[in-house]
């Protein structure tokens, strides 16, 4: 759909925002900076998880997801269940009226075309296809900016995040894995472009902020069950997550190292808690962060960084502070390398305390190398994302794109 000369563009922003999940905000905070600097005539709105926050926070209208607001829990009772299945109904009319409204619609990062943590087809995944498929009927571009994917092994959610990759009219990733994974299903990628991820171009924090304690260490914790087919495993996996980063926590602040506890979604507190109590040492702290920024201004006062969720990995590694990932999953393992860091990852599925105690020594004997690695790497991800930027500006805003260029030849 293209708007009339002069009618400024209608953008619309999807997903799970404002939801507690600090990455996906911070992937929205990306976009909505690239949008009033690039398209300040640009009116936007959000069709999200958490619409109150959202508009609280960034100042946009915003629409709840799913017309059933117990979308995400456990329907047992029947009335639950028919309620839900009727919600699937009204959410396929709901979702294409709100597209028809918009010239694009931009699905900010996020890892909407993976399950690598637990997930059913018939929540995220086809709200996104509702979506890419409106886009479709209607008119509307609908891209999907930065996205992370990975294979799946559930038939249903495989053929549903097939067929929104393929119905978008921009697609681009955060780690040529994802575009890899995308292909393996049977879309087309020839024209698919892959940066880093999106958080890489929020502001990071002003110089001269107050540093830590000497010797602080971050780490960051997470409500980590396995992915999406470890569900009978489940309680397992994360109980070996929960004892080994517990003893490696243990024994920094037996070695007189504060320690900040990080998290990066409503989820993980109750993780964060368990350790404090179990650790019961006043050198072990949690740190109540509500964005990236708050991430990023507590890993910019630390030594060093233990980390697990991604985007506490992509926080400590924007400001440069050594890192160490507690990998959950490939993409993990595929930003590290990106940031000339993969020698640096453990396993989060099998924490060895003192595996991971080597690593973190290791690491701090090589920080000064790992920061100035750091600071070249992050010059190259400023660049790249400028490019994404400029190509997304091409493809879904030709207007403003051919005015610039005009403007540029005169």
């Amino acid at each position: 759909m293209t708007p009339a000369p002069g009618t400024p563009v209608r953008v619309g922003v999807f997903g799970l925002l404002g939801s507690g999940n600090l990455g996906n905000d911070g992937s929205l905070e990306a976009v909505l900076g690239y949008l009033r600097a690039a398209h300040p005539e640009a009116v936007v709105d959000a069709l999200c998880g958490g619409p109150e926050a959202v508009t609280a926070r960034y100042g946009i209208p915003a629409t709840r997801l799913h017309w059933y607001r117990g979308e995400y829990r456990t329907a047992s009772r029947a009335g639950a269940v028919a309620a839900k299945g009727l919600g699937k109904l009204v959410d396929a009319v709901r979702t294409a009226a709100w597209v028809r409204r918009h010239d694009v619609v931009i699905v900010p990062g996020m890892g909407v075309l993976e399950a690598t943590l637990p997930l059913r087809p018939w929540g995220f995944p086809y709200a996104l296809f509702l979506l890419c498929a409106s886009g479709r009927l209607c008119a509307t571009r609908v891209a999907l900016v930065g996205v992370g994917a990975a294979p799946i092994g559930s038939r249903p959610t495989r053929t549903l995040v097939r067929w929104s990759a393929r119905l978008a009219a921009y697609r681009s990733y955060r780690d040529t894995l994802s575009r890899d994974a995308m292909r393996a299903m049977g879309v087309d990628t020839a024209r698919d472009e892959v940066h880093p991820d999106l958080a890489f171009a929020l502001p990071t924090p002003p110089a001269g902020a107050p540093p830590g304690p000497p010797g602080r260490v971050c780490v960051g914790v997470m409500a980590f069950h396995g992915g999406d087919d470890d569900r009978a495993r489940a309680g397992e996996i994360h109980r070996r997550y929960l004892d080994g980063t517990t003893r490696f926590v243990r024994a920094l602040a037996e070695d007189g190292r504060p320690v900040r506890l990080l998290t990066g979604d409503e989820a993980d507190a109750p993780v964060a808690a368990a350790i404090v109590d179990a650790v019961d040492s006043p050198l072990v702290t949690a740190a109540e962060t509500a964005s990236l920024a708050d991430l990023m201004r507590e890993t910019a006062a630390a030594d060093t960084v233990v980390a697990t969720r991604y985007h506490n990995l992509v926080c400590a590694l924007k400001v440069g502070t050594p890192t160490l990932a507690l990998s959950y999953a490939a993409k993990s393992d595929a930003l590290m390398a990106r940031m000339g860091l993969d020698a640096y990852c453990h396993p989060a599925r099998e924490v060895d305390a003192g595996r991971l105690l080597e690593q973190f020594r290791a690491l701090e004997r090589a920080s000064a190398e790992v920061r100035r690695t750091l600071t070249e790497r992050n010059l190259v991800a400023t660049r790249s994302l400028e490019r994404q930027f400029t190509a997304l500006t091409a493809a879904l805003f030709p207007a403003a794109d051919h005015a610039h260029a005009v403007q540029e030849a005169s």
